[in-house]
């Protein structure tokens, strides 16, 4: 048994899947008869029975789980340190600063926002039940009231509802252990997940977020500059990013520079005196743009990365929000003159996030970058006109509309052909696992999704590519 169940292995590592495999014994030895990849992996999703008490508010199911506790009323982020463990923080939107608050919650629930807004990222991250677009919750519950929030359902509840704690089903345990050639990337910002998270199935971390340090250090650098404090910046910056890149080490950490809009700049000490108000940070001054004009900023990120690579060499660099193929040049330009080339061990992404990366993506190839990674979010809002954080037209923002998928379509096959790695890092395929198979077969990469996602993900995955063998 022992010796048919090594044989076994050694199958699925050379075929790289999960195997159906006939065999036969004569005498001491064993001879393999056939083998073929299996296709009959399913889904085994439990369903919770619907909670049976008094329906206080509805909205967007933006990460699931079911919890319970006293509402915690929050008007802005000046206020998060009245959220203790276990309270449901409730408020208007979330943003960056108001991370702290949400690491104790047991749940959150907005006003605003849809299933790709601050609150619902974070949540799944973290793994603690979301409800957005709740109109009227901050109106509608009052401190201390307890409730039960059902993040799965986007339902707020009356009262605390007792659940039974699920254990891991067998399907998710396999999930756990397959190999996939399409790698498999994590989306990831809060350092303190990392150890744990950097335990599952998972080839590396597609998408670290560099907000979420930043809004920790809590000041705006240009006002720590002004102070000579631009080496504690580089320090603090580089402590974090360390914490990933020696977690996953050596898989690859793909770590996106920082794409702050100015309203969150605004929000960090000092940052009233350098940013100027507007009146849609969504399409204003952010991502590459700041690097050329605001080039003292991005070459203390550059420092910071250059520091932590110096031990970590599976540190990667990811440009977002790049307008145009001028706007990309310079930020390569940059980079280089900070000594951050790329090489065998050093690759610079760049994301696809607005319409003009689509159009003109063999000539952004051509600058000269190593790889892709699909902003859906952005890239979603940008080609539907559709504001992501509008509770009103949530059903509208869907990236499975056909315009949507023809642009994913375009971007991994125009990167195939041009040899450059393509990746999705949008919370497309951690909300519609059924993308993932469309991605797998237009020849994607990775996919780069929120940690609770890792094991369905490599699961889907494992289908879609033993279909396409079975179709060659």
């Amino acid at each position: 048994i022992a010796k048919l169940a090594w044989i076994g292995k050694q199958i699925e590592y050379h075929y790289d899947f999960p195997q159906d495999i006939e065999w036969a014994k004569e005498d001491r030895r064993i001879f393999i008869l056939q083998t073929r990849p299996v296709t009959t992996i399913k889904e085994t999703t439990e369903v919770e029975p619907e909670i049976k008490a008094p329906v206080l508010l509805s909205g967007a199911a933006a990460s699931p789980g079911i919890a319970s506790g006293p509402v915690k009323i929050i008007p802005d982020a000046s206020q998060i340190d009245r959220v203790y463990d276990g309270d449901i923080l409730v408020t208007e939107m979330t943003t960056p600063d108001f991370v702290p608050a949400m690491k104790r919650a047991a749940a959150i629930v907005t006003n605003r926002g849809g299933r790709t807004a601050h609150a619902a990222i974070v949540s799944r991250e973290l793994g603690i039940p979301c409800v957005v677009g709740a109109e009227g919750a901050t109106t509608t519950l009052s401190d201390g009231q307890i409730i039960t929030v059902d993040g799965a359902r986007g339902k707020v509840y009356e009262g605390k509802v007792t659940r039974r704690i699920k254990t891991a089903s067998v399907s998710s345990l396999f999930q756990e252990s397959i190999r996939t050639r399409t790698k498999v990337y994590v989306n990831l910002a809060q350092p303190e997940l990392a150890d744990r998270v950097a335990t599952h199935n998972v080839d590396g971390v597609g998408l670290l977020r560099a907000e979420f340090m930043i809004a920790h250090i809590g000041e705006h650098p240009n006002y720590m500059l002004s102070q000579n404090r631009g080496g504690e910046f580089i320090d603090k910056l580089a402590a974090g990013i360390t914490t990933f890149a020696q977690a996953f080490h050596p898989r690859p950490v793909v770590y996106r520079t920082n794409d702050f809009k100015t309203n969150e700049y605004r929000a960090l000490t000092g940052g009233e005196n350098y940013e100027e108000p507007e009146e849609n940070p969504m399409l204003g001054y952010r991502g590459a743009a700041r690097y050329i004009k605001d080039i003292d900023i991005f070459k203390l990120e550059l420092a910071a990365i250059k520091k932590v690579r110096q031990n970590y060499p599976n540190l990667w660099v990811m440009i977002p929000f790049v307008r145009t193929v001028n706007e990309l040049a310079q930020t390569v330009k940059i980079m280089n003159s900070e000594g951050l080339k790329r090489s065998e061990d050093f690759k610079i992404w760049m994301m696809v996030e607005v319409p003009s990366n689509i159009f003109l993506l063999e000539k952004f190839l051509k600058v000269g970058i190593d790889g892709i990674s699909i902003g859906s979010n952005d890239l979603t809002q940008l080609i539907l006109g559709v504001d992501r954080d509008n509770a009103t037209l949530a059903k509208e923002f869907d990236e499975r509309d056909e315009a949507v998928l023809m642009a994913l379509e375009t971007a991994i096959k125009v990167s195939k052909s041009m040899g450059v790695t393509s990746s999705i890092c949008g919370q497309a395929p951690s909300v519609y696992p059924e993308l993932t198979e469309k991605l797998v077969g237009w020849g994607i990469t990775s996919v780069s999704v929120s940690p609770d996602m890792i094991g369905t993900t490599r699961g889907i995955i494992a289908k879609a590519e033993a279909k396409l063998k079975l179709n060659d």
